[in-house]
């Protein structure tokens, strides 16, 4: 798939319109969607925007401009339009305090969220090396090299499946390891924006919810995300004949530990892993670390596995419907 270079950057596809003190509004756009619904990392990238606009206004004398921990619940498809946030005060403190926001389209909560503020550069208290690692231990790279494309360990994927139905997909480049993934059930990668901006701390949302599927490699009974692929292969589709999932985000949890740079950072690592995948559900274990080597955050994601044409259902406006 031709990428679109013309496509919304990240900063404009989160830019937030204060309504109210407590009420914002963001358009969600097309170009950052998994088919017709918005991609759940995307969104979460969005309600990460709206909680660091409402702090750093309404609630700027609490001086808590950093996202510490939030939990989503996704009870509803979004849809690409206009999203309005509302932000309720739950618990005001001076290390840490609690908002809820509601994304709500035509009058219905489409996604629910608490978050945690503070301020991680005046963090203090106990702290202790704990000795713990990546297992197995990822291959090593040199990101200078890999930028060249000159890293014999890592390469980039330049034509990931599905990429029309999965357009969030192609807003970032993804390096995989050359001599493929060591277990089938985890996933590691390294990504940078393609449009040359920089990741921050309100972009994690978005990267800690993109990643290779793991259930396409053990449906395929071959990895194919791996370099050694020839994704774009069929002449009719442009894509291989894998089976095609749409996977549903019901509940995501977001634990930030560093505070990345204000001016951004252009590399992260991601690891993914599930744990069970079982009945059309499966848990994903994300963590991110920076260029550095240090956790930037870790995420647990509760996933449905989904026939891709329940994504393009045509949508009700009923009290009870949701994306199930």
């Amino acid at each position: 798939m031709a990428v679109n270079a013309s496509a919304v950057s990240f900063k404009d596809a989160t830019a937030v319109k204060a309504v109210d003190s407590h009420t914002y509004e963001i358009e969600l756009q097309g170009d950052w969607a998994i088919g017709t619904v918005p991609h759940g990392g995307y969104v979460t990238s969005c309600f990460l925007r709206v909680a660091h606009t409402h702090f750093s206004t309404t609630l700027f004398k609490q001086n808590q401009p950093d996202a510490m921990t939030l939990h989503l619940e996704f009870p509803r498809r979004t849809e690409v339009g206009t999203a309005t946030f509302i932000v309720k005060d739950v618990k005001l403190g001076r290390q840490l305090s609690m908002i809820h926001i509601s994304l709500v389209q035509h009058g219905r909560e489409a996604v629910i969220g608490y978050f945690n503020h503070t301020n991680l550069a005046a963090e203090t208290g106990v702290s202790f090396p704990t000795q713990w690692q990546l297992n197995p231990e990822p291959y090593p790279v040199d990101l200078a090299k890999l930028a060249r494309g000159e890293d014999s360990l890592w390469a980039e994927q330049k034509a990931m499946p599905f990429s029309n139905f999965r357009k969030a997909s192609n807003r970032v480049r993804f390096f995989f390891p050359s001599q493929g993934q060591k277990v089938r059930s985890l996933s590691d990668q390294w990504l940078r924006f393609r449009n040359g901006e920089k990741f921050t701390n309100e972009s994690l949302g978005y990267v800690a919810d993109m990643f290779p599927q793991i259930v396409e490699s053990f449906k395929a009974e071959e990895d194919p995300y791996a370099i050694k692929q020839n994704v774009v292969s069929d002449p009719k589709t442009g894509e291989k004949s894998w089976a095609k999932f749409w996977y549903p985000t019901v509940v995501l949890n977001l634990d930030v530990k560093k505070s990345l740079p204000k001016e951004g950072v252009d590399w992260l690592f991601v690891r993914t892993q599930s744990k069970l995948i079982q009945r059309g559900r499966l848990d994903l274990e994300v963590i991110v670390m920076d260029a550095e080597g240090d956790v930037v955050a870790l995420s647990h994601h509760s996933v449905l596995v989904l026939g891709a044409e329940r994504n393009t259902a045509a949508r009700t406006r009923a009290k009870s419907d949701t994306k199930l």
